[in-house]
């Protein structure tokens, strides 16, 4: 391959053909002139000077008619990351969007690929880096697509010259060349980069059969050229005679494309000379009347091959591309492709949206009136960016939504839809709006009721039948053996819809058992403090997280524990007057501030357990009394000097707790209670039952327990029992019924 030119003088003489400005032109010699003396001393593996790169990757955009921004961005775009240039400078020099485009290009170069095996890096971590540059990549070409110009001329400079490179090295970047470039290049409808990105990444992946096709192209070129010329001088007289202005030219196909076509061919038996397209037709004519009628002449003069034809002047391609594709029975029995198109649909067929630029300027410019229309799929692509934060699913949905053949159906209004090949009505309906979606019922294809997982196919017009309130997507939808959905952009809606009824059951139940936990414990606490808790952000979160499991009630159970204890060691760690140290006392295994020694006993009017905040009252003949530092008898103590800092010392000992249970009354309801006690080995000292009018039953248990986790764990086993609607702790009164 010959190398270009390390000076400015072609870039500027091709520039100068389409840019009228004399100071757009002296600003991309300047840039040319920073740039070269940025890298000035700098050389590339294969020897020659680094500027020789930028000033390639320029030339080709140049070719393109790019505008004079991305001219100046494409030579600077290096500079940034090897040179030590900041952006300020740019922008001071060169402007604000020659700056923006350059950092952008720059961002790009700063991804972390690492192929399997280099420096450790594991397959997962390779492609997962490589995953995130992909998704870098196709975000800033739909926030600016300049940036990704750059970079396609950029790719295309560097696989030029790849061969310096290792072969292993060469192989991975002619792989991901294929794999994503290639396929951007066509997305964009820029054919004349993406023959060239193929041929390049198929000559590094498998030379051998390069090679082969190389030499048996050239061993049946003269033989293909001179067929080709035969059938376009007669279509030339054809159209001639109907009094047609056109052009007639043959478009060879590249190596890679052959390539591909000979792999289909081989799967049916045959050989490349049986490959008769290996060289398209092309009329170019004047207007869009003059389309339809080159194409009766070409029907006229040879046979068309029945289901072979296909308007993309009426449903153009997303990538804008449009043209009247037919293949007819030429001489010999040959079929031959025909495309037919006029001069400005030629120019957007090989740069695509480079096209845009070109004519942009030009009054009621087709390429330029509907550039924004034909590229709404990169507003498509930042929706999806924004939606989906897991990457490789975002690269799922790009592969499989943007890079895959389209369908384009109608709606009933006659709007055209372009839709992933294989979308069903589902998809269909989701594409127009995602409550439609939702809401689908049925659909009718070609006024034909049709079942969901329905294959659309070109041509079709669909109706989607949906009822006035959404029961929602069906599972199955999301199973891929079912077919029921092709597209990811559909898939993704789907799941959204399903994570959102799931929160919201989730926050249903978190709710009940937040609630349930709180009453257990005996504590109030605001929202915040339980946000603290168990370090939540919303309420919302915290609710859902119980609801899902993601947080156990049993852990919440010991956060609040937690949180009880740390209050109850603030309540014993409170000053006095005298400064007297804690004691343990012996007979209880409480510790209290200047008491040692005292004869300790709990309180039966709020009957505290270990955790549980406390404080002690001396009484005049019983020693001291511990009570909750929240129990009545103490808020409403008028000898406060009687009161004394008490904290649970390390001492275990059995506490009383009365248990109230409501449930359902039933034969054998206090045996299957009884049990599950037991079996934890709880001691009951005392029960009785209350039945209530609505054959319901209270009963009341005295337990003895060591502390808030064993009674925890009593509660869950007590709910377990059937019929059983509720158990708490008493701190009041006991019930006044009969003892059964």
């Amino acid at each position: 391959m010959v190398e270009v030119a390390s000076d400015s003088t072609d870039l500027i003489a091709r520039v100068s053909e389409y840019v009228e400005e004399t100071a757009q032109v002296d600003a991309i010699r300047a840039a040319y002139d920073f740039a070269a003396l940025c890298h000035d001393g700098q050389k590339r593996l294969s020897g020659d000077p680094y500027i020789v790169h930028p000033l390639a990757a320029a030339t080709i955009l140049a070719d393109l008619y790019l505008d004079p921004d991305t001219i100046k961005a494409a030579l600077l775009h290096d500079v940034l990351e090897d040179c030590g240039v900041d952006v300020e400078e740019l922008d001071t020099r060169f402007g604000p969007d020659v700056a923006r485009l350059v950092d952008g290009v720059t961002k790009l170069e700063r991804v972390d690929y690492r192929p399997p095996g280099s420096n450790g890096t594991s397959a997962a971590v390779a492609e997962n880096l490589y995953a995130e540059s992909l998704r870098k990549m196709l975000v800033a070409m739909a926030e600016d697509i300049r940036v990704v110009l750059i970079k396609l001329a950029d790719r295309l400079h560097n696989m030029r010259t790849l061969d310096p490179l290792p072969e292993e090295k060469r192989r991975r970047i002619a792989q991901e060349t294929l794999d994503v470039y290639s396929p951007l290049a066509h997305r964009l409808g820029i054919w004349e980069l993406k023959w060239q990105l193929d041929d390049l990444a198929f000559r590094h992946l498998n030379e051998a059969k390069y090679r082969e096709i190389s030499r048996l192209l050239a061993a049946r070129r003269s033989q293909r050229e001179a067929y080709v010329a035969e059938v376009s001088e007669r279509l030339r007289e054809e159209l001639a005679a109907s009094h047609l202005k056109a052009e007639v030219i043959g478009r060879p196909k590249g190596i890679y494309s052959i390539h591909r076509k000979m792999q289909k061919y081989e799967a049916d038996g045959k050989e490349l000379s049986d490959i008769h397209d290996l060289y398209a037709m092309r009329v170019i004519v004047d207007d869009v009347a003059d389309c339809y009628a080159a194409l009766g002449v070409t029907h006229r003069t040879w046979s068309p091959i029945s289901g072979q034809f296909d308007d993309y002047i009426a449903t153009p391609k997303q990538n804008m591309y449009q043209a009247l594709h037919t293949t007819v029975h030429c001489e010999g029995g040959h079929p031959l492709e025909v495309q037919i198109k006029t001069r400005d649909m030629h120019q957007v067929a090989e740069y695509g949206v480079a096209a845009h630029w070109r004519y942009k300027e030009r009054a009621g410019s087709a390429a330029g009136g509907q550039f924004e229309e034909r590229m709404t799929w990169l507003r498509q692509l930042l929706e999806w960016q924004r939606e989906t934060p897991d990457t490789d699913e975002f690269l799922q949905s790009v592969r499989e939504d943007l890079f895959h053949d389209q369908v384009f159906v109608y709606t009933p209004k006659g709007d055209i839809m372009e839709l992933a090949s294989g979308a069903t009505p589902i998809d269909f309906a989701y594409k127009i709006h995602t409550d439609l979606g939702h809401r689908i019922s049925g659909a009718k294809v070609n006024g034909r009721l049709v079942s969901l997982d329905t294959p659309l196919e070109n041509g079709d017009t669909v109706e989607v039948v949906a009822g006035k309130t959404g029961r929602g997507p069906s599972p199955d939808w999301l199973n891929p053996a079912r077919g029921y959905v092709a597209t990811n952009s559909a898939r993704q809606k789907i799941r959204s819809w399903f994570n959102r009824q799931a929160r919201s059951a989730n926050v249903a139940r978190g709710k009940d058992l937040l609630r349930r936990e709180l009453r257990r414990m005996g504590v109030k606490l605001p929202d915040r403090e339980v946000l603290e808790l168990c370090r939540f952000e919303t309420m919302e979160d915290l609710l859902a997280a119980l609801g899902s499991g993601e947080l156990s009630d049993s852990a919440l159970s010991a956060r609040l524990a937690e949180h009880r204890g740390k209050e109850a060691e603030a309540a014993a760690w409170m000053p006095v007057s005298n400064g007297t140290p804690r004691l343990d006392s012996p007979t209880s295994g409480i510790s209290v501030l200047g008491a040692g020694g005292m004869l300790t006993r709990i309180a039966q009017c709020c009957n505290p357990l270990p955790g549980d905040p406390i404080i002690g009252f001396v009484t005049r003949s019983h020693g001291l009394s511990v009570h909750k530092v929240e129990c009545p008898n103490v808020l409403n103590e008028d000898e406060k000097a009687r009161l004394v800092p008490v904290s649970w010392g390390e001492k275990q000992e059995l506490y009383p707790v009365r248990v109230r249970i409501e449930a359902i009354d039933r034969v054998g309801l206090l045996r299957d209670v009884s049990t599950k006690l037991s079996e934890d080995k709880i001691n009951i000292a005392w029960v009785v039952t209350r039945e209530n009018d609505d054959a319901t039953v209270s009963m009341e248990l005295t337990i003895h327990i060591a502390g808030l986790q064993q009674l925890n764990r009593v509660f869950s086993r007590i709910e377990s029992v059937r019929g059983v609607t509720s158990v708490s702790r008493v701190t009041g009164s006991p019930l006044r019924q009969t003892e059964r």
